[in-house]
């Protein structure tokens, strides 16, 4: 079972490593390169950025959610970007329903409700905040994360300060990802399959729940259990919104506001089993 898990989290953290590396470059070139003019003008794009993050989210890579949440602790993307980003997060889902063979248009299906819902979702918190906030300026701070991990990155090159960013990451991500890897190993899929299962009435909220642990295994079992049928199309989505993959953890790890960070846990959470709820309600088949 150690063995097991060890190699899952190094296949996860391999994949996630290219993401990792190619955002700090970006974000130590900002941070180094750029000027104020340039840097608010990345900011200001952020309007459309909900769009671009509800489409690039449902690209099967848990990689974009992991750059989503470092661009949004540097504050280079919006709140409704990351949602976006988060909610129509596929991980797992779209390779195993290929594999699975599932109908093309149910997959055309999830793929655009899980990418509305996101954008949607994004746009809406973006207005909102931009009303509550209006007289409030917010200012990027990619340097917040130098000062949090202690890199010294005014003293290294680009290149140096990207590596040093990427290690200390990647290092927390496989220790927790094989921390949850033994967990879900000692509990069991089917377990946890049928925890679900068990409370069929209040489905959405259940998968919910799944969908928030930080690793591929929970979009594995929803996908599963909704191609043998035993869990619907309404739950299935509550599941998967509410999953970003790694996306959560490393939001944890790089933005220091913990308030924040819990507030968009409830926030994916609750979107996902609304709009779970809403579906199953109006009998909605993929």
């Amino acid at each position: 079972m150690i063995q097991d898990a060890a190699l899952d989290t190094l296949k996860d953290g391999i994949r996630l490593l290219p993401f990792l590396f190619i955002t700090y470059l970006v974000m130590e070139y900002i941070e180094h390169k750029t000027s104020d003019r340039t840097r608010q003008i990345m900011k200001k794009s952020g309007k459309l950025g909900s769009v671009f993050g509800g489409l690039l989210g449902i690209v099967p890579q848990c990689g974009f959610s992991a750059a989503a949440s470092n661009l949004y602790a540097g504050r280079i993307i919006t709140l409704g970007t990351l949602l976006a980003v988060f909610l129509s997060t596929s991980d797992e889902m779209l390779p195993i329903l290929i594999s699975e063979q599932a109908p093309v248009h149910t997959i055309v299906k999830i793929l655009a409700v899980k990418a509305v819902i996101g954008i949607l979702a994004g746009i809406l918190t973006d207005f909102f905040i931009h009303r509550k906030k209006k007289d409030i300026k917010e200012e990027m701070r990619i340097e917040h994360m130098c000062d949090h991990q202690h890199c010294h990155c005014a003293e290294n090159k680009i290149l140096k300060s990207a590596l040093n960013h990427t290690l200390q990451i990647f290092i927390f991500i496989v220790v927790i990802t094989f921390l949850l890897n033994l967990l879900i190993g000692c509990i069991g899929e089917e377990r946890l399959a049928s925890v679900i299962l068990g409370k069929s009435v209040f489905g959405p909220a259940i998968a919910g729940l799944v969908g928030l642990i930080p690793n591929c295994a929970s979009s594995v079992v929803l996908t599963q259990l909704y191609l043998k049928g035993l869990l619907g199309g309404g739950s299935l989505i509550a599941g998967l919104l509410a999953g970003s993959g790694v996306g959560l953890l490393i939001l944890y790890k790089v933005n220091d506001d913990v308030r924040e960070n819990v507030r968009i846990t409830f926030l994916l959470y609750g979107i996902g089993v609304l709009s779970g709820i809403l579906l199953e309600t109006a009998g909605f088949i993929f």
